[in-house]
């Protein structure tokens, strides 16, 4: 075991402790996928990244590094949050891109990170799986979310690595009274969005359902879901080219979504991350 740098950062939030949690260790190099899995369960957070060089493809492609990204029980070949921390806890440690956009190379492949006046945002990578859910998992959602079949206005597949099924209904307090049942929504991965009333601070409300160590839980701000919500409302028109997206707040957090689409079609996914714990650990 050596002492290796180490940071806690705190994204989608500017208010320190109100965010998403992620551990990062800023060299994981020699570990194996067994070390690194161990150390992320025993954190008890929703995720822990590995810092890495790029590899000779990646670099030859223009990555600045790479990043292995690790949720309770297995590895993620993408995920927003940890993207957008590690990113903050690498530019804290000195590292400079070679280029416009920090390039992250991880199992999806790369992914740009602009830098903005006051956070960062990630391009979303493209949708591996899009379209409508099928009926018989919509109404099977439905009960375990304990609504109505109607109360869904809209739905859709929003896998981008993590098998998301988006679903929308009427209004951000009908997605902020849901309570699922783990029972009914075993092995789903749901994404919750409904609008804000008119004049509040952000459009929307999102809250994210999935199954770690066999157990339902409720992620505090999700990154990969909010760009796949994106990809499936902007292109559908259910949701404007612009706007910022809460969530949390059914966990007492205050996760804020930056959401921007370009002149490109790109849909950037921005936040604000916070370093609160920054040392070594022995790995």
């Amino acid at each position: 075991m050596i002492l290796r740098p180490f940071q806690q950062i705190d994204v989608f939030t500017e208010t320190p402790y109100r965010g998403n949690p992620l551990a990062v260790v800023l060299d994981g190099s020699g570990l194996s996928t067994e070390t690194m899995q161990q150390f992320t369960d025993w954190t008890n957070l929703s995720e822990c990244t590995f810092l890495l060089p790029p590899t000779d493809e990646g670099r030859a492609a223009g990555a600045d590094y790479r990043v292995r990204i690790f949720c309770p029980g297995r590895e993620l070949p993408f995920a927003g949050h940890p993207t957008l921390g590690s990113c903050h806890a690498w530019l804290a440690a000195g590292g400079a891109p070679r280029g416009e956009h920090v390039v992250q190379e991880c199992g999806v492949g790369l992914v740009k990170i602009r830098r903005e006046t006051n956070r960062l945002a990630f391009a979303a990578p493209p949708l591996r799986r899009s379209g409508p859910l099928d009926e018989p998992d919509v109404a099977l959602i439905a009960r375990g979310l304990g609504l109505a079949r109607d109360e869904i206005v809209a739905h859709a597949w929003c896998e981008n690595g993590p098998p998301w099924r988006g679903v929308m209904l009427r209004s951000a307090e009908q997605v902020l009274a849901v309570r699922p049942d783990a029972t009914v929504l075993a092995g789903m991965e749901i994404g919750l969005i409904g609008p804000q009333t008119e004049g509040s601070e952000t459009a929307f409300e999102v809250r994210a359902f999935f199954h770690a160590a066999q157990t339902l839980c409720e992620d505090p701000v999700t990154g990969s879901l909010n760009a796949a919500l994106a990809q499936w409302l902007i292109g559908t028109g259910l949701a404007p080219e612009r706007y910022v997206a809460a969530q949390g707040t059914a966990l007492a957090r205050k996760g804020r979504v930056h959401v921007e689409r370009d002149a490109t079609g790109t849909i950037w996914i921005g936040g604000t991350s916070i370093t609160c714990i920054e040392g070594q650990v022995r790995l």
